[in-house]
């Protein structure tokens, strides 16, 4: 018991600096470093270690280096949980997904560099990169997510007949990603085309001439509105079936009002480098919230006098 809570602490410390990492990816895109290596990956401008070069440059190498070592945290979460772990085991296998997603989350961060979707790139390609670099950066949380809560947490997961719960769980991931990847064409069209005013910003939105970058910009707060009604309702008809759907409930709420105020404080203060950060952070925040909410609630059975099919009618 004592090695798999080292193997859980371990877990969630590794997620934590993958947090760091994303968080640093996120500042690479919003100060315009991405080209700071040039096209070179997975040297940097030539190098391996770069000798010269400017401030650019050096963000864009401290993220790689820091890239690098939640990959080895991941090849160890790995090994780890084969040791600790009996064939065929639930641990083994998100351990396993986590490396993959990791290793998927470098080939699109390179693919960045290499096709030179950085910088001031304008073009859709970028677009759809940087909108598959946010979903594949959603699995891999998800994965080292699940991994460190499996690891102290032995409950099987109840699907049999939970077709309703199960359909509204995948709404409001489906929602979430939806959110993400047009919240990431969002910050990069805020990066790329920044607004002087709040008015010149929305005037812009809605201009047919504006670029397609610009254009999409409402679409985020559309969609992240929606997501996040329907997540408040979920959790608020979710949380009475016990004590720990109550607490997973709970988390899961604040997560969303934080990330909704922290949207609105972003729109006002026309997208900051700081608030970009900080939205990004309680994006991942309440992604985790919701995988977190979803692994509860097919761990818990339904409370006396509560049904799937009673939820479910309930929360639509």
């Amino acid at each position: 018991m004592q090695n798999r809570t080292r193997f859980r602490n371990f877990s969630w410390i590794a997620l934590g600096l993958t947090l760091a990492v994303i968080v640093g990816g996120g500042f690479v895109r919003a100060t315009g470093s991405g080209a700071g290596c040039g096209s070179h990956w997975p040297l940097c401008n030539g190098e391996v270690v770069p000798l010269a070069g400017n401030v650019k440059t050096l963000i864009e190498y401290s993220h790689r280096i820091t890239s690098g070592v939640v990959m080895v945290l991941s090849v160890v979460q790995l090994v780890w949980s084969r040791r600790l772990f009996a064939p065929g085991h639930r641990v083994r296998r998100a351990a396993a997904f986590s490396l993959f997603f990791m290793m998927t989350e470098a080939l699109v961060g390179a693919g960045l560099v290499l096709f030179e979707y950085v910088a001031d790139n304008v073009s859709l390609a970028r677009a759809v990169w940087m909108g598959a670099h946010l979903l594949n950066t959603f699995l891999l949380v998800a994965a080292m997510t699940i991994t460190a809560h499996w690891a102290h947490r032995d409950e099987p997961l109840q699907t049999q007949g939970r077709t309703g719960p199960k359909a509204l769980l995948a709404l409001g991931y489906l929602g979430l990603l939806a959110v993400g990847i047009t919240g990431a064409i969002a910050a990069l069209g805020d990066t790329l085309f920044p607004a002087t005013s709040l008015a010149e910003g929305l005037a812009h939105d809605f201009s047919p001439t504006a670029h397609f970058l610009v254009r999409l910009r409402v679409t985020h707060p559309l969609l992240a509105l929606g997501t996040a009604a329907y997540l408040l309702v979920l959790a608020h008809f979710f949380a009475q079936r016990g004590k720990a759907m109550r607490r997973a409930a709970q988390v899961l709420q604040a997560s969303v009002i934080l990330q909704v105020a922290a949207g609105f404080v972003n729109l006002l203060l026309l997208a900051p480098v700081s608030m970009q950060m900080v939205h990004l952070v309680l994006a991942d925040v309440l992604w985790i919230a919701f995988v977190l909410f979803g692994l509860t609630t097919l761990e818990t059975a339904p409370s006396v006098g509560t049904t799937d099919a009673a939820v479910a009618k309930a929360a639509t």
